[in-house]
């Protein structure tokens, strides 16, 4: 596989730095939620409306809280910043409705363009739709956000636990989107103090980054949860890391049963694990958001959603791909 430019400077963790092995350790799963597609009016080749399918969206996120996962809704993996402001409200409704009080998390997230300024009144307006619903957000990164200095970005994500609450951060490395940052581990200890931040999800598909920040976490606030969204490193979760990925969307349900393997001690949770994983390095591939495509073409082979749809500003997979899909799909139930 082609190695990864990151837009961050890494210090290297040495093999005897790295954070031990956690065994027998609740895993706490949150799952990026896929919003699935009906045929536009005018037909496959048209591009003229988006139409959602809300049953197969309820379905999902349905069988996604009841295999014990947390649903996240509005992801990136949901396509939040390809939908209008009706169908994101409409998402965190539905979302709201078929769980009935169950908890769900969902993406705040804020368009802007570079050189944009931080736009606090516009974070603030998605975190309300979010927690009118029953949500916690996931602060998103934009251009605004990401383009100010160390100490600035702090103070940003302070503002918005003084004015809203709770939430979770999230760092997202430039292969998912140009307005992400992976931030200095300074900034990183700055959101550890910020006793709002819950947690943050871990998108730099860097185990080294991920460790460096497990080993702070265990060091000033143990509570805090790291939430891997490394999907070429699911593994992550057995030193300590909990997860928020868009792989889980494609089986919520394996993921579930290798979590409950390794809480057990039983060593089949690596034999899980590794199928898992190749569907990670399947999907996870260059360029890395066309996951999505895989996502819809995957819950298509198993009958979950009605067709293998991806939103149509959305990078696309060859249709060959399901051939590759399918198999996986075999190894996973067999």
């Amino acid at each position: 596989m082609k190695t990864r430019n990151h837009s961050y400077r890494e210090k290297r963790v040495k093999l005897d730095s790295i954070p031990p092995i956690r065994p027998r350790r609740q895993i706490t799963g949150m799952s990026a939620i896929l919003l699935p597609l009906l045929e536009p009016t005018g037909g496959a080749d048209s591009d003229a409306d988006l139409r959602i399918d809300w049953d197969g969206f309820r379905r999902h996120v349905t069988k996604t809280a009841d295999a014990g996962l947390v649903p996240a809704v509005n992801m990136d993996t949901g396509y939040v910043n390809l939908l209008t402001t009706d169908q994101r409200v409409e998402v965190l409704r539905q979302t709201a409705e078929c769980l009935g009080g169950r908890p769900f998390v969902a993406g705040a997230f804020v368009g802007d363009s570079p050189g944009a300024a931080f736009s606090l009144k516009g974070y603030l307006a998605r975190i309300e739709e979010i927690q009118a619903c029953g949500g916690t957000p996931v602060i998103f990164q934009s251009y605004g956000l990401t383009g100010q200095d160390d100490r600035q970005i702090v103070e940003s994500y302070a503002a918005i636990g003084r004015a809203t609450g709770d939430f979770y951060g999230f760092e997202l490395g430039q292969m998912f989107a140009p307005f992400g940052r992976i931030y200095s581990l300074d900034v990183y200890r700055g959101l550890l103090e910020l006793p709002h931040c819950l947690g943050a999800k871990h998108s730099s598909l860097s185990r080294s980054a991920e460790w460096q920040r497990l080993a702070l976490r265990d060091e000033i606030r143990p509570d805090f949860r790291v939430l891997t969204g490394n999907d070429l490193a699911i593994d992550m979760v057995i030193y300590g890391s909990d997860y928020l990925l868009g792989l889980s969307t494609f089986a919520p349900d394996q993921f579930a049963k290798r979590d409950a393997l390794w809480l057990a001690g039983d060593a089949d949770f690596y034999e899980l694990n590794d199928i898992l994983q190749y569907l990670g390095f399947f999907a996870f591939r260059d360029p890395v958001p066309a996951y999505k495509h895989n996502a819809a073409q995957f819950l298509h082979a198993r009958g979950a959603i009605a067709t293998p749809l991806t939103h149509p500003l959305s990078a696309r997979r060859p249709d060959s791909d399901t051939a590759v899909l399918t198999e996986i799909l075999a190894r996973l139930t067999s």
